[in-house]
């Protein structure tokens, strides 16, 4: 399927902690970076949707950038806010209405863990006065299932994690630029089994925005633009086991993962073997385990195996999370799935300087799950 939506400039502020700047400044910092990769300004911006959890509204950025009247939505969706913001601006210019606009997102989150209130999700105080909300717990219980039914070895889990912070020690936007081994992953204190304290994201700040355009007017801004091929967003089924589920059907379903991705390469008229480079959720290594089966980019228990052999690796042949992912980077809720976004961009753009894939990729997949059961997908192509 032809692409509607091209993405012709990019921009980031590091992930991390910057002490000093507040979350909106780090999204005006990215929002200009991608308007000097076009070659535009904030006054040729039709339209802008954009997502942020804690650190401020993202429409009232328009009293840096600029008060210009373009409509600006502001978009939440869990950790897939990211993703639906994107997702929204294809929606825009496949419906004729807008040709040219922006996506951000952002957040600043404070140290510890996210506190959430399970009435928001509809659950009573209970879950949370059983220690259940918070999503360690949850994580831990289920790969100990997945391990489990799948007979995976619970090892994997820090080779993936050392994976992480070797791709991040490669990136200079990622938090974690500290190589750690395996043997001191899997040493370190367990904080919900089999998961250990350096398996985990932690909340963070930072931004990422996008210029994006109707496809065939891409060349018109960049050389090299990065075309939405597909995308797609799906929320969870009766019997799916998502984060913040206070029960287990007994007939289960798949993840909304498995749909999403579907949805996306049949849009873009793919299948997950022609995927160069991928981005998947990966907010704790089973997360990152489990999704690789749930995108359809290898089977159920076939993970093992490809860590192993470094597959997944940069150099590999099924390269995933290529930025040090969630684990390297931190989790910034509103910027999280556009990181992706734009480390496939970069990917695809050959611009990736010391963590670029080799070869030449041309396919890119990107995969962001939110709670309670909130999956996007996309997929990118040049």
């Amino acid at each position: 399927m032809t692409a509607a939506l091209a993405i012709v400039g990019i921009g980031i502020h590091p992930f991390g902690r910057t002490e000093g700047v507040s979350g909106r400044a780090q999204a005006v910092h990215a929002v200009r970076a991608a308007l000097a990769d076009a070659g535009l300004r904030f006054g040729d911006m039709q339209f802008g949707f954009g997502g942020s959890w804690s650190a401020g509204d993202p429409d009232t950025l328009v009293s840096e950038l600029g008060l210009t009247s373009l409509p600006f939505v502001n978009v939440a969706n869990g950790c897939a806010t990211g993703g639906s913001a994107l997702l929204s601006a294809d929606a825009a210019i496949r419906s004729g209405t807008h040709d040219l606009g922006l996506v951000v997102g952002f957040d600043k989150h404070p140290r510890g863990a996210f506190n959430t209130d399970p009435a928001s999700h509809g659950i009573g105080a209970w879950y949370g006065e059983t220690g259940l909300m918070l999503t360690t717990q949850f994580f831990g219980l289920k790969i100990q299932r997945y391990l489990h039914t799948h007979g995976i070895g619970t090892e994997v889990l820090a080779t993936i994690a050392e994976k992480a912070f070797r791709n991040g020690a490669l990136n200079p936007n990622a938090w974690r630029r500290k190589e750690i081994s395996a043997a001191e992953i899997a040493a370190a204190p367990m904080i919900s089994h089999p998961l250990t304290q350096y398996m985990y994201c932690s909340p963070g700040e930072g931004a990422v925005a996008f210029v994006v355009c109707r496809a065939d007017r891409a060349r018109d801004y960049c050389e090299n633009p990065v075309h939405l091929s597909g995308a797609a967003l799906r929320s969870r089924r009766y019997g799916s086991f998502e984060v913040f589920s206070p029960w287990l059907a007994v007939d289960a379903a798949d993840s909304p993962t498995v749909e999403a991705s579907a949805a996306a390469f049949a849009q873009a008229g793919l299948t997950p073997a022609d995927v160069d480079v991928a981005q998947v959720q990966d907010t704790e290594s089973g997360a990152e385990l489990m999704h690789m089966a749930e995108t359809g980019l290898c089977e159920h228990g076939a993970q093992e195996e490809l860590i192993s052999s470094g597959a997944t690796a940069i150099t590999g042949n099924l390269p995933i999370n290529t930025d040090g992912g969630c684990i390297a980077n931190g989790e910034p809720i509103g910027a999280s799935g556009l990181r992706q976004v734009y480390e496939t961009a970069l990917q695809l753009r050959g611009e990736a300087g010391d963590h670029q894939v080799p070869g030449d990729p041309r396919v890119g997949f990107t995969h962001v799950y939110g709670a309670p059961g909130i999956s996007a997908c996309t997929v990118l192509t040049r």
